[in-house]
């Protein structure tokens, strides 16, 4: 198999890493306009399957190109990149699956349907942590009653040593994270899809220790199209993000006075947008490399089975890989988005076209191909 990872950043090279692991692999293609910055867990790997080359996805013709010669095409670059790659993936002939995160270009992908499905392709956004590993469980979750009620998602990526005052780390794009603080949620109340505010209704939720008690509250874009495949079927449904105690707060008043608007203000005499200014400043105070942290993640789907009331949960406790230096938000989104490559290059997904991890990926494949990567996730 040939497999073209597009972005060398943190995930990509995860991903990139997670492909060499694979027999079956013959070539990992890591495209970027700066191959070179790839991570070092990866850089010092001695491998003759990965090939670094230089490339700028604006030029659609050399990434076309360039995807002609591979059977799968892993998107680790910016959300809004995708939608033009994976109709070049449909035009090119390889199956597509992106880190995703955006409801609205998911919606754009999803026109692809027929060309995709006439090729014997599979596209499939939204590949990562939240959304992807979580939209499967939940979707799992579902499929396990014979009515739902309700489906709660928590996900967060922490640090294992806390430093306040945000108690928190850069652990993927802080433009993405800051994105999600900023935009309403879509969940399901009532089996209609509805908007909340981001930051709001929040609540506690305990993991075991050395975890402990989390807080909660809802984010955009964690569970994708879901709220709308789902709608007037599950009753609740909603995705929240979980923090150290006292995260939400500090973010709703830097939030509140502006501090994370897009419209430009005039500082000095100078044109300077407000969040721009923020990730500068923030930026070093939060990026920790050698900070070690944890994935907390849980699933419940409750309703009734067999005329019961029944209850499936989901969890996971995933930590930073101290033997290769990979982060556990590196190991649940990269590798997922490379287990998912893999399942389309094997043609093992559920069916071709486009579909979102919930309706594309096998659960039983997919939670074994976590487990044989160390990533345990536990049902009660």
């Amino acid at each position: 198999m040939k497999m073209l990872v597009l972005g060398a950043g943190l995930q990509g090279c995860a991903c990139a890493f997670d492909l060499l692991n694979d027999p079956e692999v013959t070539l990992v293609t890591l495209a970027d306009l700066q191959p070179d910055r790839m991570a070092r867990f990866l850089s010092r790997r001695d491998d003759p399957r990965l090939r670094p080359v230089t490339l700028d996805v604006t030029d659609h013709a050399a990434v076309l190109e360039t995807m002609r010669s591979h059977d799968a095409v892993m998107s680790a670059i910016p959300y809004y990149f995708n939608g033009p790659m994976a109709k070049l993936a449909v035009e090119a002939g390889c199956h597509f699956a992106d880190l995703g995160g955006n409801t609205e270009i998911v919606m754009e992908q999803k026109k692809l349907e027929a060309e995709a499905h006439d090729k014997g392709l599979s596209i499939m956004p939204d590949c990562g942590l939240a959304p992807g590993m979580v939209n499967i469980l939940a979707a799992e979750g579902i499929r396990r009653l014979d009515k739902t009620d309700a489906v709660r998602i928590f996900v967060g990526g922490l640090p294992q040593r806390p430093e306040p005052p945000l108690n928190y780390q850069i652990v993927y794009s802080l433009e993405g994270a800051l994105d999600y603080y900023t935009t309403p949620s879509w969940i399901l109340r009532g089996g209609r899809p509805t908007e909340v505010d981001a930051l709001s209704e929040l609540e506690p939720v305990a993991f075991p220790e050395p975890v402990g008690t989390l807080e909660a509250f809802h984010t955009a874009g964690g569970i994708s199209t879901m709220p709308f495949t789902w709608k007037d079927k599950v009753r609740e449904m909603e995705y929240k993000t979980l923090r150290y105690p006292g995260h939400a707060d500090l973010m709703r008043a830097i939030r509140e006075m502006g501090l994370l608007g897009l419209k430009p203000i005039t500082v000095k005499g100078q044109q300077v947008v407000p969040r721009d200014a923020f990730i500068a400043a923030v930026s070093p105070q939060l990026t920790k490399p050698d900070g070690q942290d944890l994935v907390a993640l849980r699933v419940i789907a409750s309703g009734t089975k067999d005329g019961k009331p029944h209850r499936t949960t989901f969890d996971l406790i995933d930590y930073y890989d101290d033997k290769n230096g990979i982060s556990a938000m590196m190991r649940t989104t990269g590798y997922s988005l490379s287990l998912t490559g893999l399942t389309q290059a094997r043609r093992q997904v559920i069916r071709f076209g486009v579909t979102t991890p919930d309706e594309g990926m096998p659960f039983d494949r997919y939670v074994g191909g976590l487990k044989e990567r160390g990533i345990l996730i536990r049902e009660s």
